[in-house]
């Protein structure tokens, strides 16, 4: 179901002028977690998505949901990445992170988390209210974990849960071609909502040419 809603979401952002999406996979096999990230940030993503389908113990759970970051998944995600020193030269916006000073490394990682989780509670807030006007809505507003899928230093993420599974009324729906086309327009919608007031900044390679 996921997967078809995501190819669903690429075919019409591909159909908006200036945009382009690239799915983590084309098929129905598993790619870890942070392979997605990794994925996400060798194709210089201005932002990434993760499309999920909500479960409970009980049928009565229900309803649409957005996440982001927490600060506390933040902090364990920089340590990993200063721990391995991962020190791409494009890690946080073009600065590296190779520093013999690991204070300044910190704080540059941290600048770069801490504004990255802004944006992706921004992106988060503008799809739900898309996802608001077509399904119940599991909590009124963003919600925010550790997902492994939304630790990018420097990549808006964010994970919609489109609906419980568990739910049989919500799996009817997620099983609706037509109701999976709502699902991706409201996702688009929200994406461009959030782009018209936060315009995607150049990546260094695009403007080295």
């Amino acid at each position: 179901m996921t997967l078809a809603i995501a190819k669903k979401l690429k075919a019409k952002i591909d159909a908006e002028p200036n945009m382009r999406g690239v799915l983590t996979r084309d098929a129905d096999y598993f790619i870890p977690l942070h392979g997605r990230v990794v994925k996400a940030r060798k194709l210089q993503a201005d932002l990434f998505v993760s499309i999920h389908a909500d479960a409970f113990v009980s049928p009565g759970a229900r309803g649409s949901s957005v996440f982001a970051l927490s600060e506390r998944g933040a902090t364990s995600a920089m340590a990993r990445y200063l721990a391995k020193q991962e020190n791409e030269s494009d890690l946080i916006g073009g600065v590296s992170l190779d520093t013999k000073d690991p204070y300044l490394a910190k704080t540059l990682l941290d600048l770069s988390q801490t504004a990255t989780i802004n944006d992706s509670l921004k992106l988060a807030k503008a799809v739900l209210g898309r996802l608001g006007e077509i399904n119940a809505l599991h909590k009124g507003s963003v919600e925010q974990a550790g997902f492994a899928v939304l630790k990018s230093p420097d990549i808006p993420s964010i994970l919609v849960e489109t609906a419980f599974i568990s739910n049989p009324e919500e799996e009817r729906k997620l099983n609706d071609d037509a109701y999976q086309n709502k699902l991706a327009d409201a996702i688009l919608a929200g994406i461009k909502r959030y782009f018209s007031t936060n315009p995607p900044l150049a990546k260094s390679k695009v403007a080295e040419r």
